[in-house]
This record gives C-alpha cells, sequence and structure tokens, in this order.
C-alpha cells in the first residue's frame, strides 16, 4: 500500500521560507517523476514543482526562482524549499508521482502566508 506523508508547513510571513517533506513508503521515488501539488481554496489542484526519473526540474511560472525541489532517494524522500513566500502561495501542498497515483493522496500539508 503505498502512503504518502507531507510535513513541514505552517504560518509563515510574507517573504519568509519554509521546507516541506514528504515521506513515502511502498512505492520507490528513485525511478519515478514525483512532485509537489497545491490547492488554495475554491481553485484546483495544481502541479507547481517536478523532477523527472532522471534529477531535471520544472517549476509552475508563479513559482519559478522561489521554489526549490529535491529528491533523496536513499531516504525515499522529497522536499520543497520555499522562500519570498506570496500571500498567493497559502494553500495545502501534496506530493504525489507524475502522473498522480489517484490512491496515494495523503493528508497535505497547509501553508499559509499572511501577516
Amino acid at each position: 500500500q503505498v502512503q504518502l506523508v507531507e510535513s513541514g508547513g505552517g504560518l509563515v510571513q510574507p517573504g519568509g521560507s519554509l521546507t516541506l517533506s514528504c515521506a513515502a513508503s511502498g512505492i520507490s521515488f528513485r525511478f519515478r517523476a514525483v512532485g509537489w501539488y497545491r490547492q488554495a481554496p475554491g481553485k484546483q489542484r495544481e502541479l507547481v514543482a517536478r523532477i523527472s526519473r532522471v534529477g531535471g526540474t520544472d517549476y509552475v511560472d508563479s513559482v519559478k526562482g522561489r521554489f526549490t525541489i529535491s529528491r533523496d532517494s536513499a531516504k525515499n524522500t522529497l522536499s520543497l524549499r520555499m522562500n519570498s513566500l506570496k500571500p498567493e502561495d497559502t494553500a495545502v501542498y501534496y506530493c504525489n508521482t507524475d502522473p498522480v497515483l489517484q490512491s496515494a493522496w495523503g493528508q497535505g500539508t497547509q501553508v499559509t502566508v499572511s501577516s
């Protein structure tokens, strides 16, 4: 059974930073494309950062230059370093494969950017 557990969210002021972590069990991140998704209130879930099987990274335009995705294959974890956070980054953040495994969605971690 695949289980994804996200952590590291919280309340941060605009301009602040957070690092999110995703621990996976029942699936290996090593040879898969994986990513961070987010869902803001009233909006559809979107893929914001992706790392390919061979380590290439892609970001949605709104986070380019501010977010960095990384993978630790030995620990089977995924991270997202978020700098210069903006109120519009407020959302629940999830990790999953790309394309997603629908049965693998975790609870996500809430990120709130507010003064």
